[in-house]
């Protein structure tokens, strides 16, 4: 007789220990403040929001841009440099530190999901991990970033890529899950060519580490 496989039971589920970062209060609070001033596509003003973050305890640099229709879980695990752009529809589920540096684009649709569950254990508890966008990277549109993830100095995940795996400074990448396609070359710097033997560890990485 074959031994029944064990089931998941979502009513053992307890999610009481997980640290929220803030109290019941201030979690209701800023559920209305995001629902109007941020995920509201009818309130069109971008200037209000840094400080709305700010109050909430987020750190939130100069000449940050946050369009309508934008989702954040938590400010008060939120740190955003300079000059950076959130476009439409972005989710930022940072039920872990998020850390956004200068020059960073997010662009419209693009998912930041730090939070998840672990699938072994019948009650599924819940598991996160903080993501680091270090500068002048980019996340394209509907793309998608697990927790635990760093993109290194200009990364660029294209547009509904998937990664779970960081990403290597001034490297862009492609698919689901997201490998290595080319370099970024920026304005003003000559492309680097490379010999056969630097081509080959390349398709030998991408392959490893789309398996």
């Amino acid at each position: 007789m074959r031994e029944e496989k064990p089931r998941v039971d979502l009513s053992r589920f307890d999610n009481s220990d997980f640290p929220l970062g803030a109290g019941l209060i201030k979690r209701t609070l800023w559920y209305f403040v995001n629902a109007l001033f941020f995920i509201n596509p009818l309130f069109p003003f971008r200037s209000p929001k840094p400080l709305l973050l700010r109050l909430f305890g987020a750190k939130v640099g100069k000449g940050v841009v946050i369009h309508p229709g934008v989702n954040i879980k938590f400010p008060w695990k939120l740190s955003i440099g300079d000059h950076v752009w959130i476009g439409q529809r972005a989710w930022l589920d940072n039920i872990d530190q998020l850390t956004i540096h200068n020059n960073v684009v997010i662009s419209q649709g693009a998912m930041l999901i730090l939070g998840s569950h672990d699938y072994k254990k019948l009650n599924y508890p819940t598991l996160a991990g903080p993501v680091v966008l270090e500068e002048g990277s980019w996340v394209g549109a509907g793309a998608l970033v697990l927790g635990g993830v760093t993109m290194k100095s200009h990364s660029l995940l294209a547009a509904g890529s998937v990664t779970g795996k960081a990403l290597r400074a001034y490297t862009i990448y492609r698919g689901n899950p997201a490998v290595p396609v080319r370099d970024r070359v920026m304005e003003g710097e000559s492309p680097h060519v490379p010999d056969i033997a630097e081509e080959e560890d390349r398709l030998r990485n991408a392959a490893a580490e789309g398996t």
